[in-house]
């Protein structure tokens, strides 16, 4: 069976303090109490014959209701992660206000066995943080695209 795969986007924008990263928080129940290491670029799943760049940037608008702000984006390559997925991620220099984000939403059988689905938002907090802050925010196997967004020139 092959790996799943995600692309996503990092949105960054400059600062007189440095870089800030939006990045969300994931949604669901079994996020709900994590904040460190709890949070995701915009990013989600995509089939082998979709182009990944053509799939993040769909995913960037499902997942927070707004378009992709406009700019070149910057290839950070792809990194698996600790589960085994393929995670396939761009960054673009932009901003957005995280007050206006209306999130994609996901079902699910919650609790566990009730027998019940309900529906829950595939990221529950959107927000701008600093690159020290982002690094102990973001799931460990994605901060390596905070190591490649600051070595690019414009990073």
């Amino acid at each position: 069976m092959a790996a799943k795969r995600s692309a996503g986007i990092l949105l960054f924008r400059k600062t007189d303090n440095g870089p800030e990263i939006l990045l969300g928080h994931m949604g669901g129940p079994f996020w709900a109490r994590k904040d460190d290491h709890a949070w995701s670029l915009v990013k989600g799943e995509h089939l082998d014959d979709e182009e990944p760049e053509t799939a993040a940037r769909r995913e960037f608008q499902e997942e927070l209701g707004l378009p992709l702000p406009e700019g070149d984006l910057v290839a950070l390559g792809e990194v698996k992660q600790s589960g085994g997925k393929v995670v396939t991620a761009w960054a673009v220099r932009g901003d957005l206000d995280p007050a206006d984000v209306v999130p994609g939403t996901f079902e699910m059988e919650w609790p566990p066995k009730s027998g019940q689905v309900k529906e829950f938002p595939e990221l529950d907090r959107v927000e701008w943080f600093g690159l020290e802050e982002a690094r102990t925010k973001i799931v460990k196997g994605q901060a390596v695209f905070l190591d490649r967004l600051v070595a690019l020139p414009e990073g």
